[in-house]
């Protein structure tokens, strides 16, 4: 049960966040300068690539890797084929993990590796895999970790992990905000290898929009004047369904449901239009929908809680060029939402906008959805 009276209280929010989360996510753009300035200063500016990797292999034990893996894919388009590996192992402990090369790789692909810590020994087992392939190999990691050692041993490049001062960590594994200092410096990378437009211009236009949506979600602003807390006392009371129309804004609909999962605890969904018509749709017409409550006469309804309805929130791609092809999709989406009385809105974003922009914009936002709903609900944190 959600409080909102809270969402209007700053010094309630703020007492209530012990681990600094609201923080974090507002220092989403000084991660992205700082992390810029040390990836410029160790060296990327001087890397002249020889043609493109063949497959782009994403690897890390932290939460930010399929946001990384996710938004680089988004960013590539079909300049590059980006796969995420998955980690095995009987626990989900990074000391417990090994991360399989898959059999096809070699000197054409290039391994990206990120680690806040720099110390998984699945991770440099890793990195030792694929220099015997002959790929190529780049990590972000703190600067003498064993992760950043192996790496410049092994004559690879080491990108130096460096989020903002103050900022180090926040004590809660899943915080968002600090995402930002790992995947920074892989979008400059990015950048020197063609694959996309994320130059020193690109990444201060990132930065600039963090610190936007900072200012219009953050604890002071009213509810009624913040997308961020709006969806968060919607999201309370409702399951969230995330239709995203676009490779960023699939790609940020990921992250966004894998963090309400892990800090409110909220239960979502996202699929892709027009996919999400069917499969979704199946749950708005059963018991998802808001006139799904049959007048059962025997049924004992004393005390009973209210039921769960869903509520459909829309993220699209709008930036200078993109093909508007499934415009029909989305008018189906509105059409299906408003014929069975389902809540149903879109996530703004600010027209012409650069991709890196928009994809700041909706991931910001939505992680203070789940930061204000997990504060608000009194998840256990």
């Amino acid at each position: 049960m959600i409080d909102e009276s809270m969402l209007d209280t700053p010094d309630e929010l703020l007492r209530a966040d012990p681990h600094g989360l609201l923080r974090a996510v507002a220092a989403g753009g000084a991660h992205v300068r700082t992390a810029a300035r040390s990836a410029e200063e160790s060296g990327l500016a001087r890397i002249s690539p020889e043609g493109r990797p063949g497959t782009l292999l994403v690897a890390g034990a932290g939460p930010e890797v399929p946001l990384v893996a996710g938004l680089l894919g988004a960013l590539a388009g079909d300049g590059a084929r980006v796969t995420r590996l998955r980690p095995t192992g009987a626990l989900a402990a990074p000391g417990a993990l090994t991360w399989p090369l898959p059999r096809w790789a070699g000197p054409l692909d290039l391994l990206l590796i990120t680690s806040a810590e720099g110390t998984e020994p699945g991770l440099m087992l890793l990195l030792e895999a694929a220099h015997r392939r002959g790929c190529s190999v780049v990590t972000v990691a703190p600067g003498g970790s064993p992760l950043a050692d192996v790496t410049a041993q092994r004559r690879n490049l080491s990108l130096p992990f460096s989020p903002a001062p103050r900022q180090e960590t926040t004590g809660h594994p899943a915080a968002p905000g600090p995402a930002w200092a790992l995947l920074t410096p892989l979008l400059l990378l990015g950048d020197r290898l063609g694959l996309f437009d994320a130059g020193p211009a690109a990444i201060q236009g990132l930065a600039d929009r963090l610190d936007a949506v900072a200012e219009r979600c953050g604890p002071s602003v009213r509810t009624h004047e913040s997308t961020a807390k709006t969806l968060a006392a919607e999201f309370g009371a409702t399951l969230p369904l995330l239709w995203a129309e676009g490779p960023i804004a699939r790609a940020a609909a990921r992250h966004a449901v894998a963090t309400l999962h892990a800090l409110p605890g909220c239960p979502a969904l996202t699929a892709a239009l027009p996919e999400a018509l069917t499969a979704h749709g199946a749950l708005l017409h059963g018991t998802l929908g808001p006139g799904a409550d049959p007048d059962d006469f025997f049924r004992d309804r004393v005390e009973e809680p209210s039921p769960l309805n869903a509520r459909v929130l829309l993220l699209r791609d709008r930036f200078p060029g993109a093909d508007d092809g499934t415009a029909s999709a989305v008018g189906a989406a509105r059409d299906l939402a408003f014929e069975l009385g389902v809540a149903f809105s879109e996530l703004p974003t600010v027209e012409g906008s650069a991709p890196l922009e928009i994809a700041g914009e909706f991931i910001a936002q939505l992680d203070f959805t789940a930061v204000y709903l997990a504060l608000a609900t009194g998840a256990r944190l």
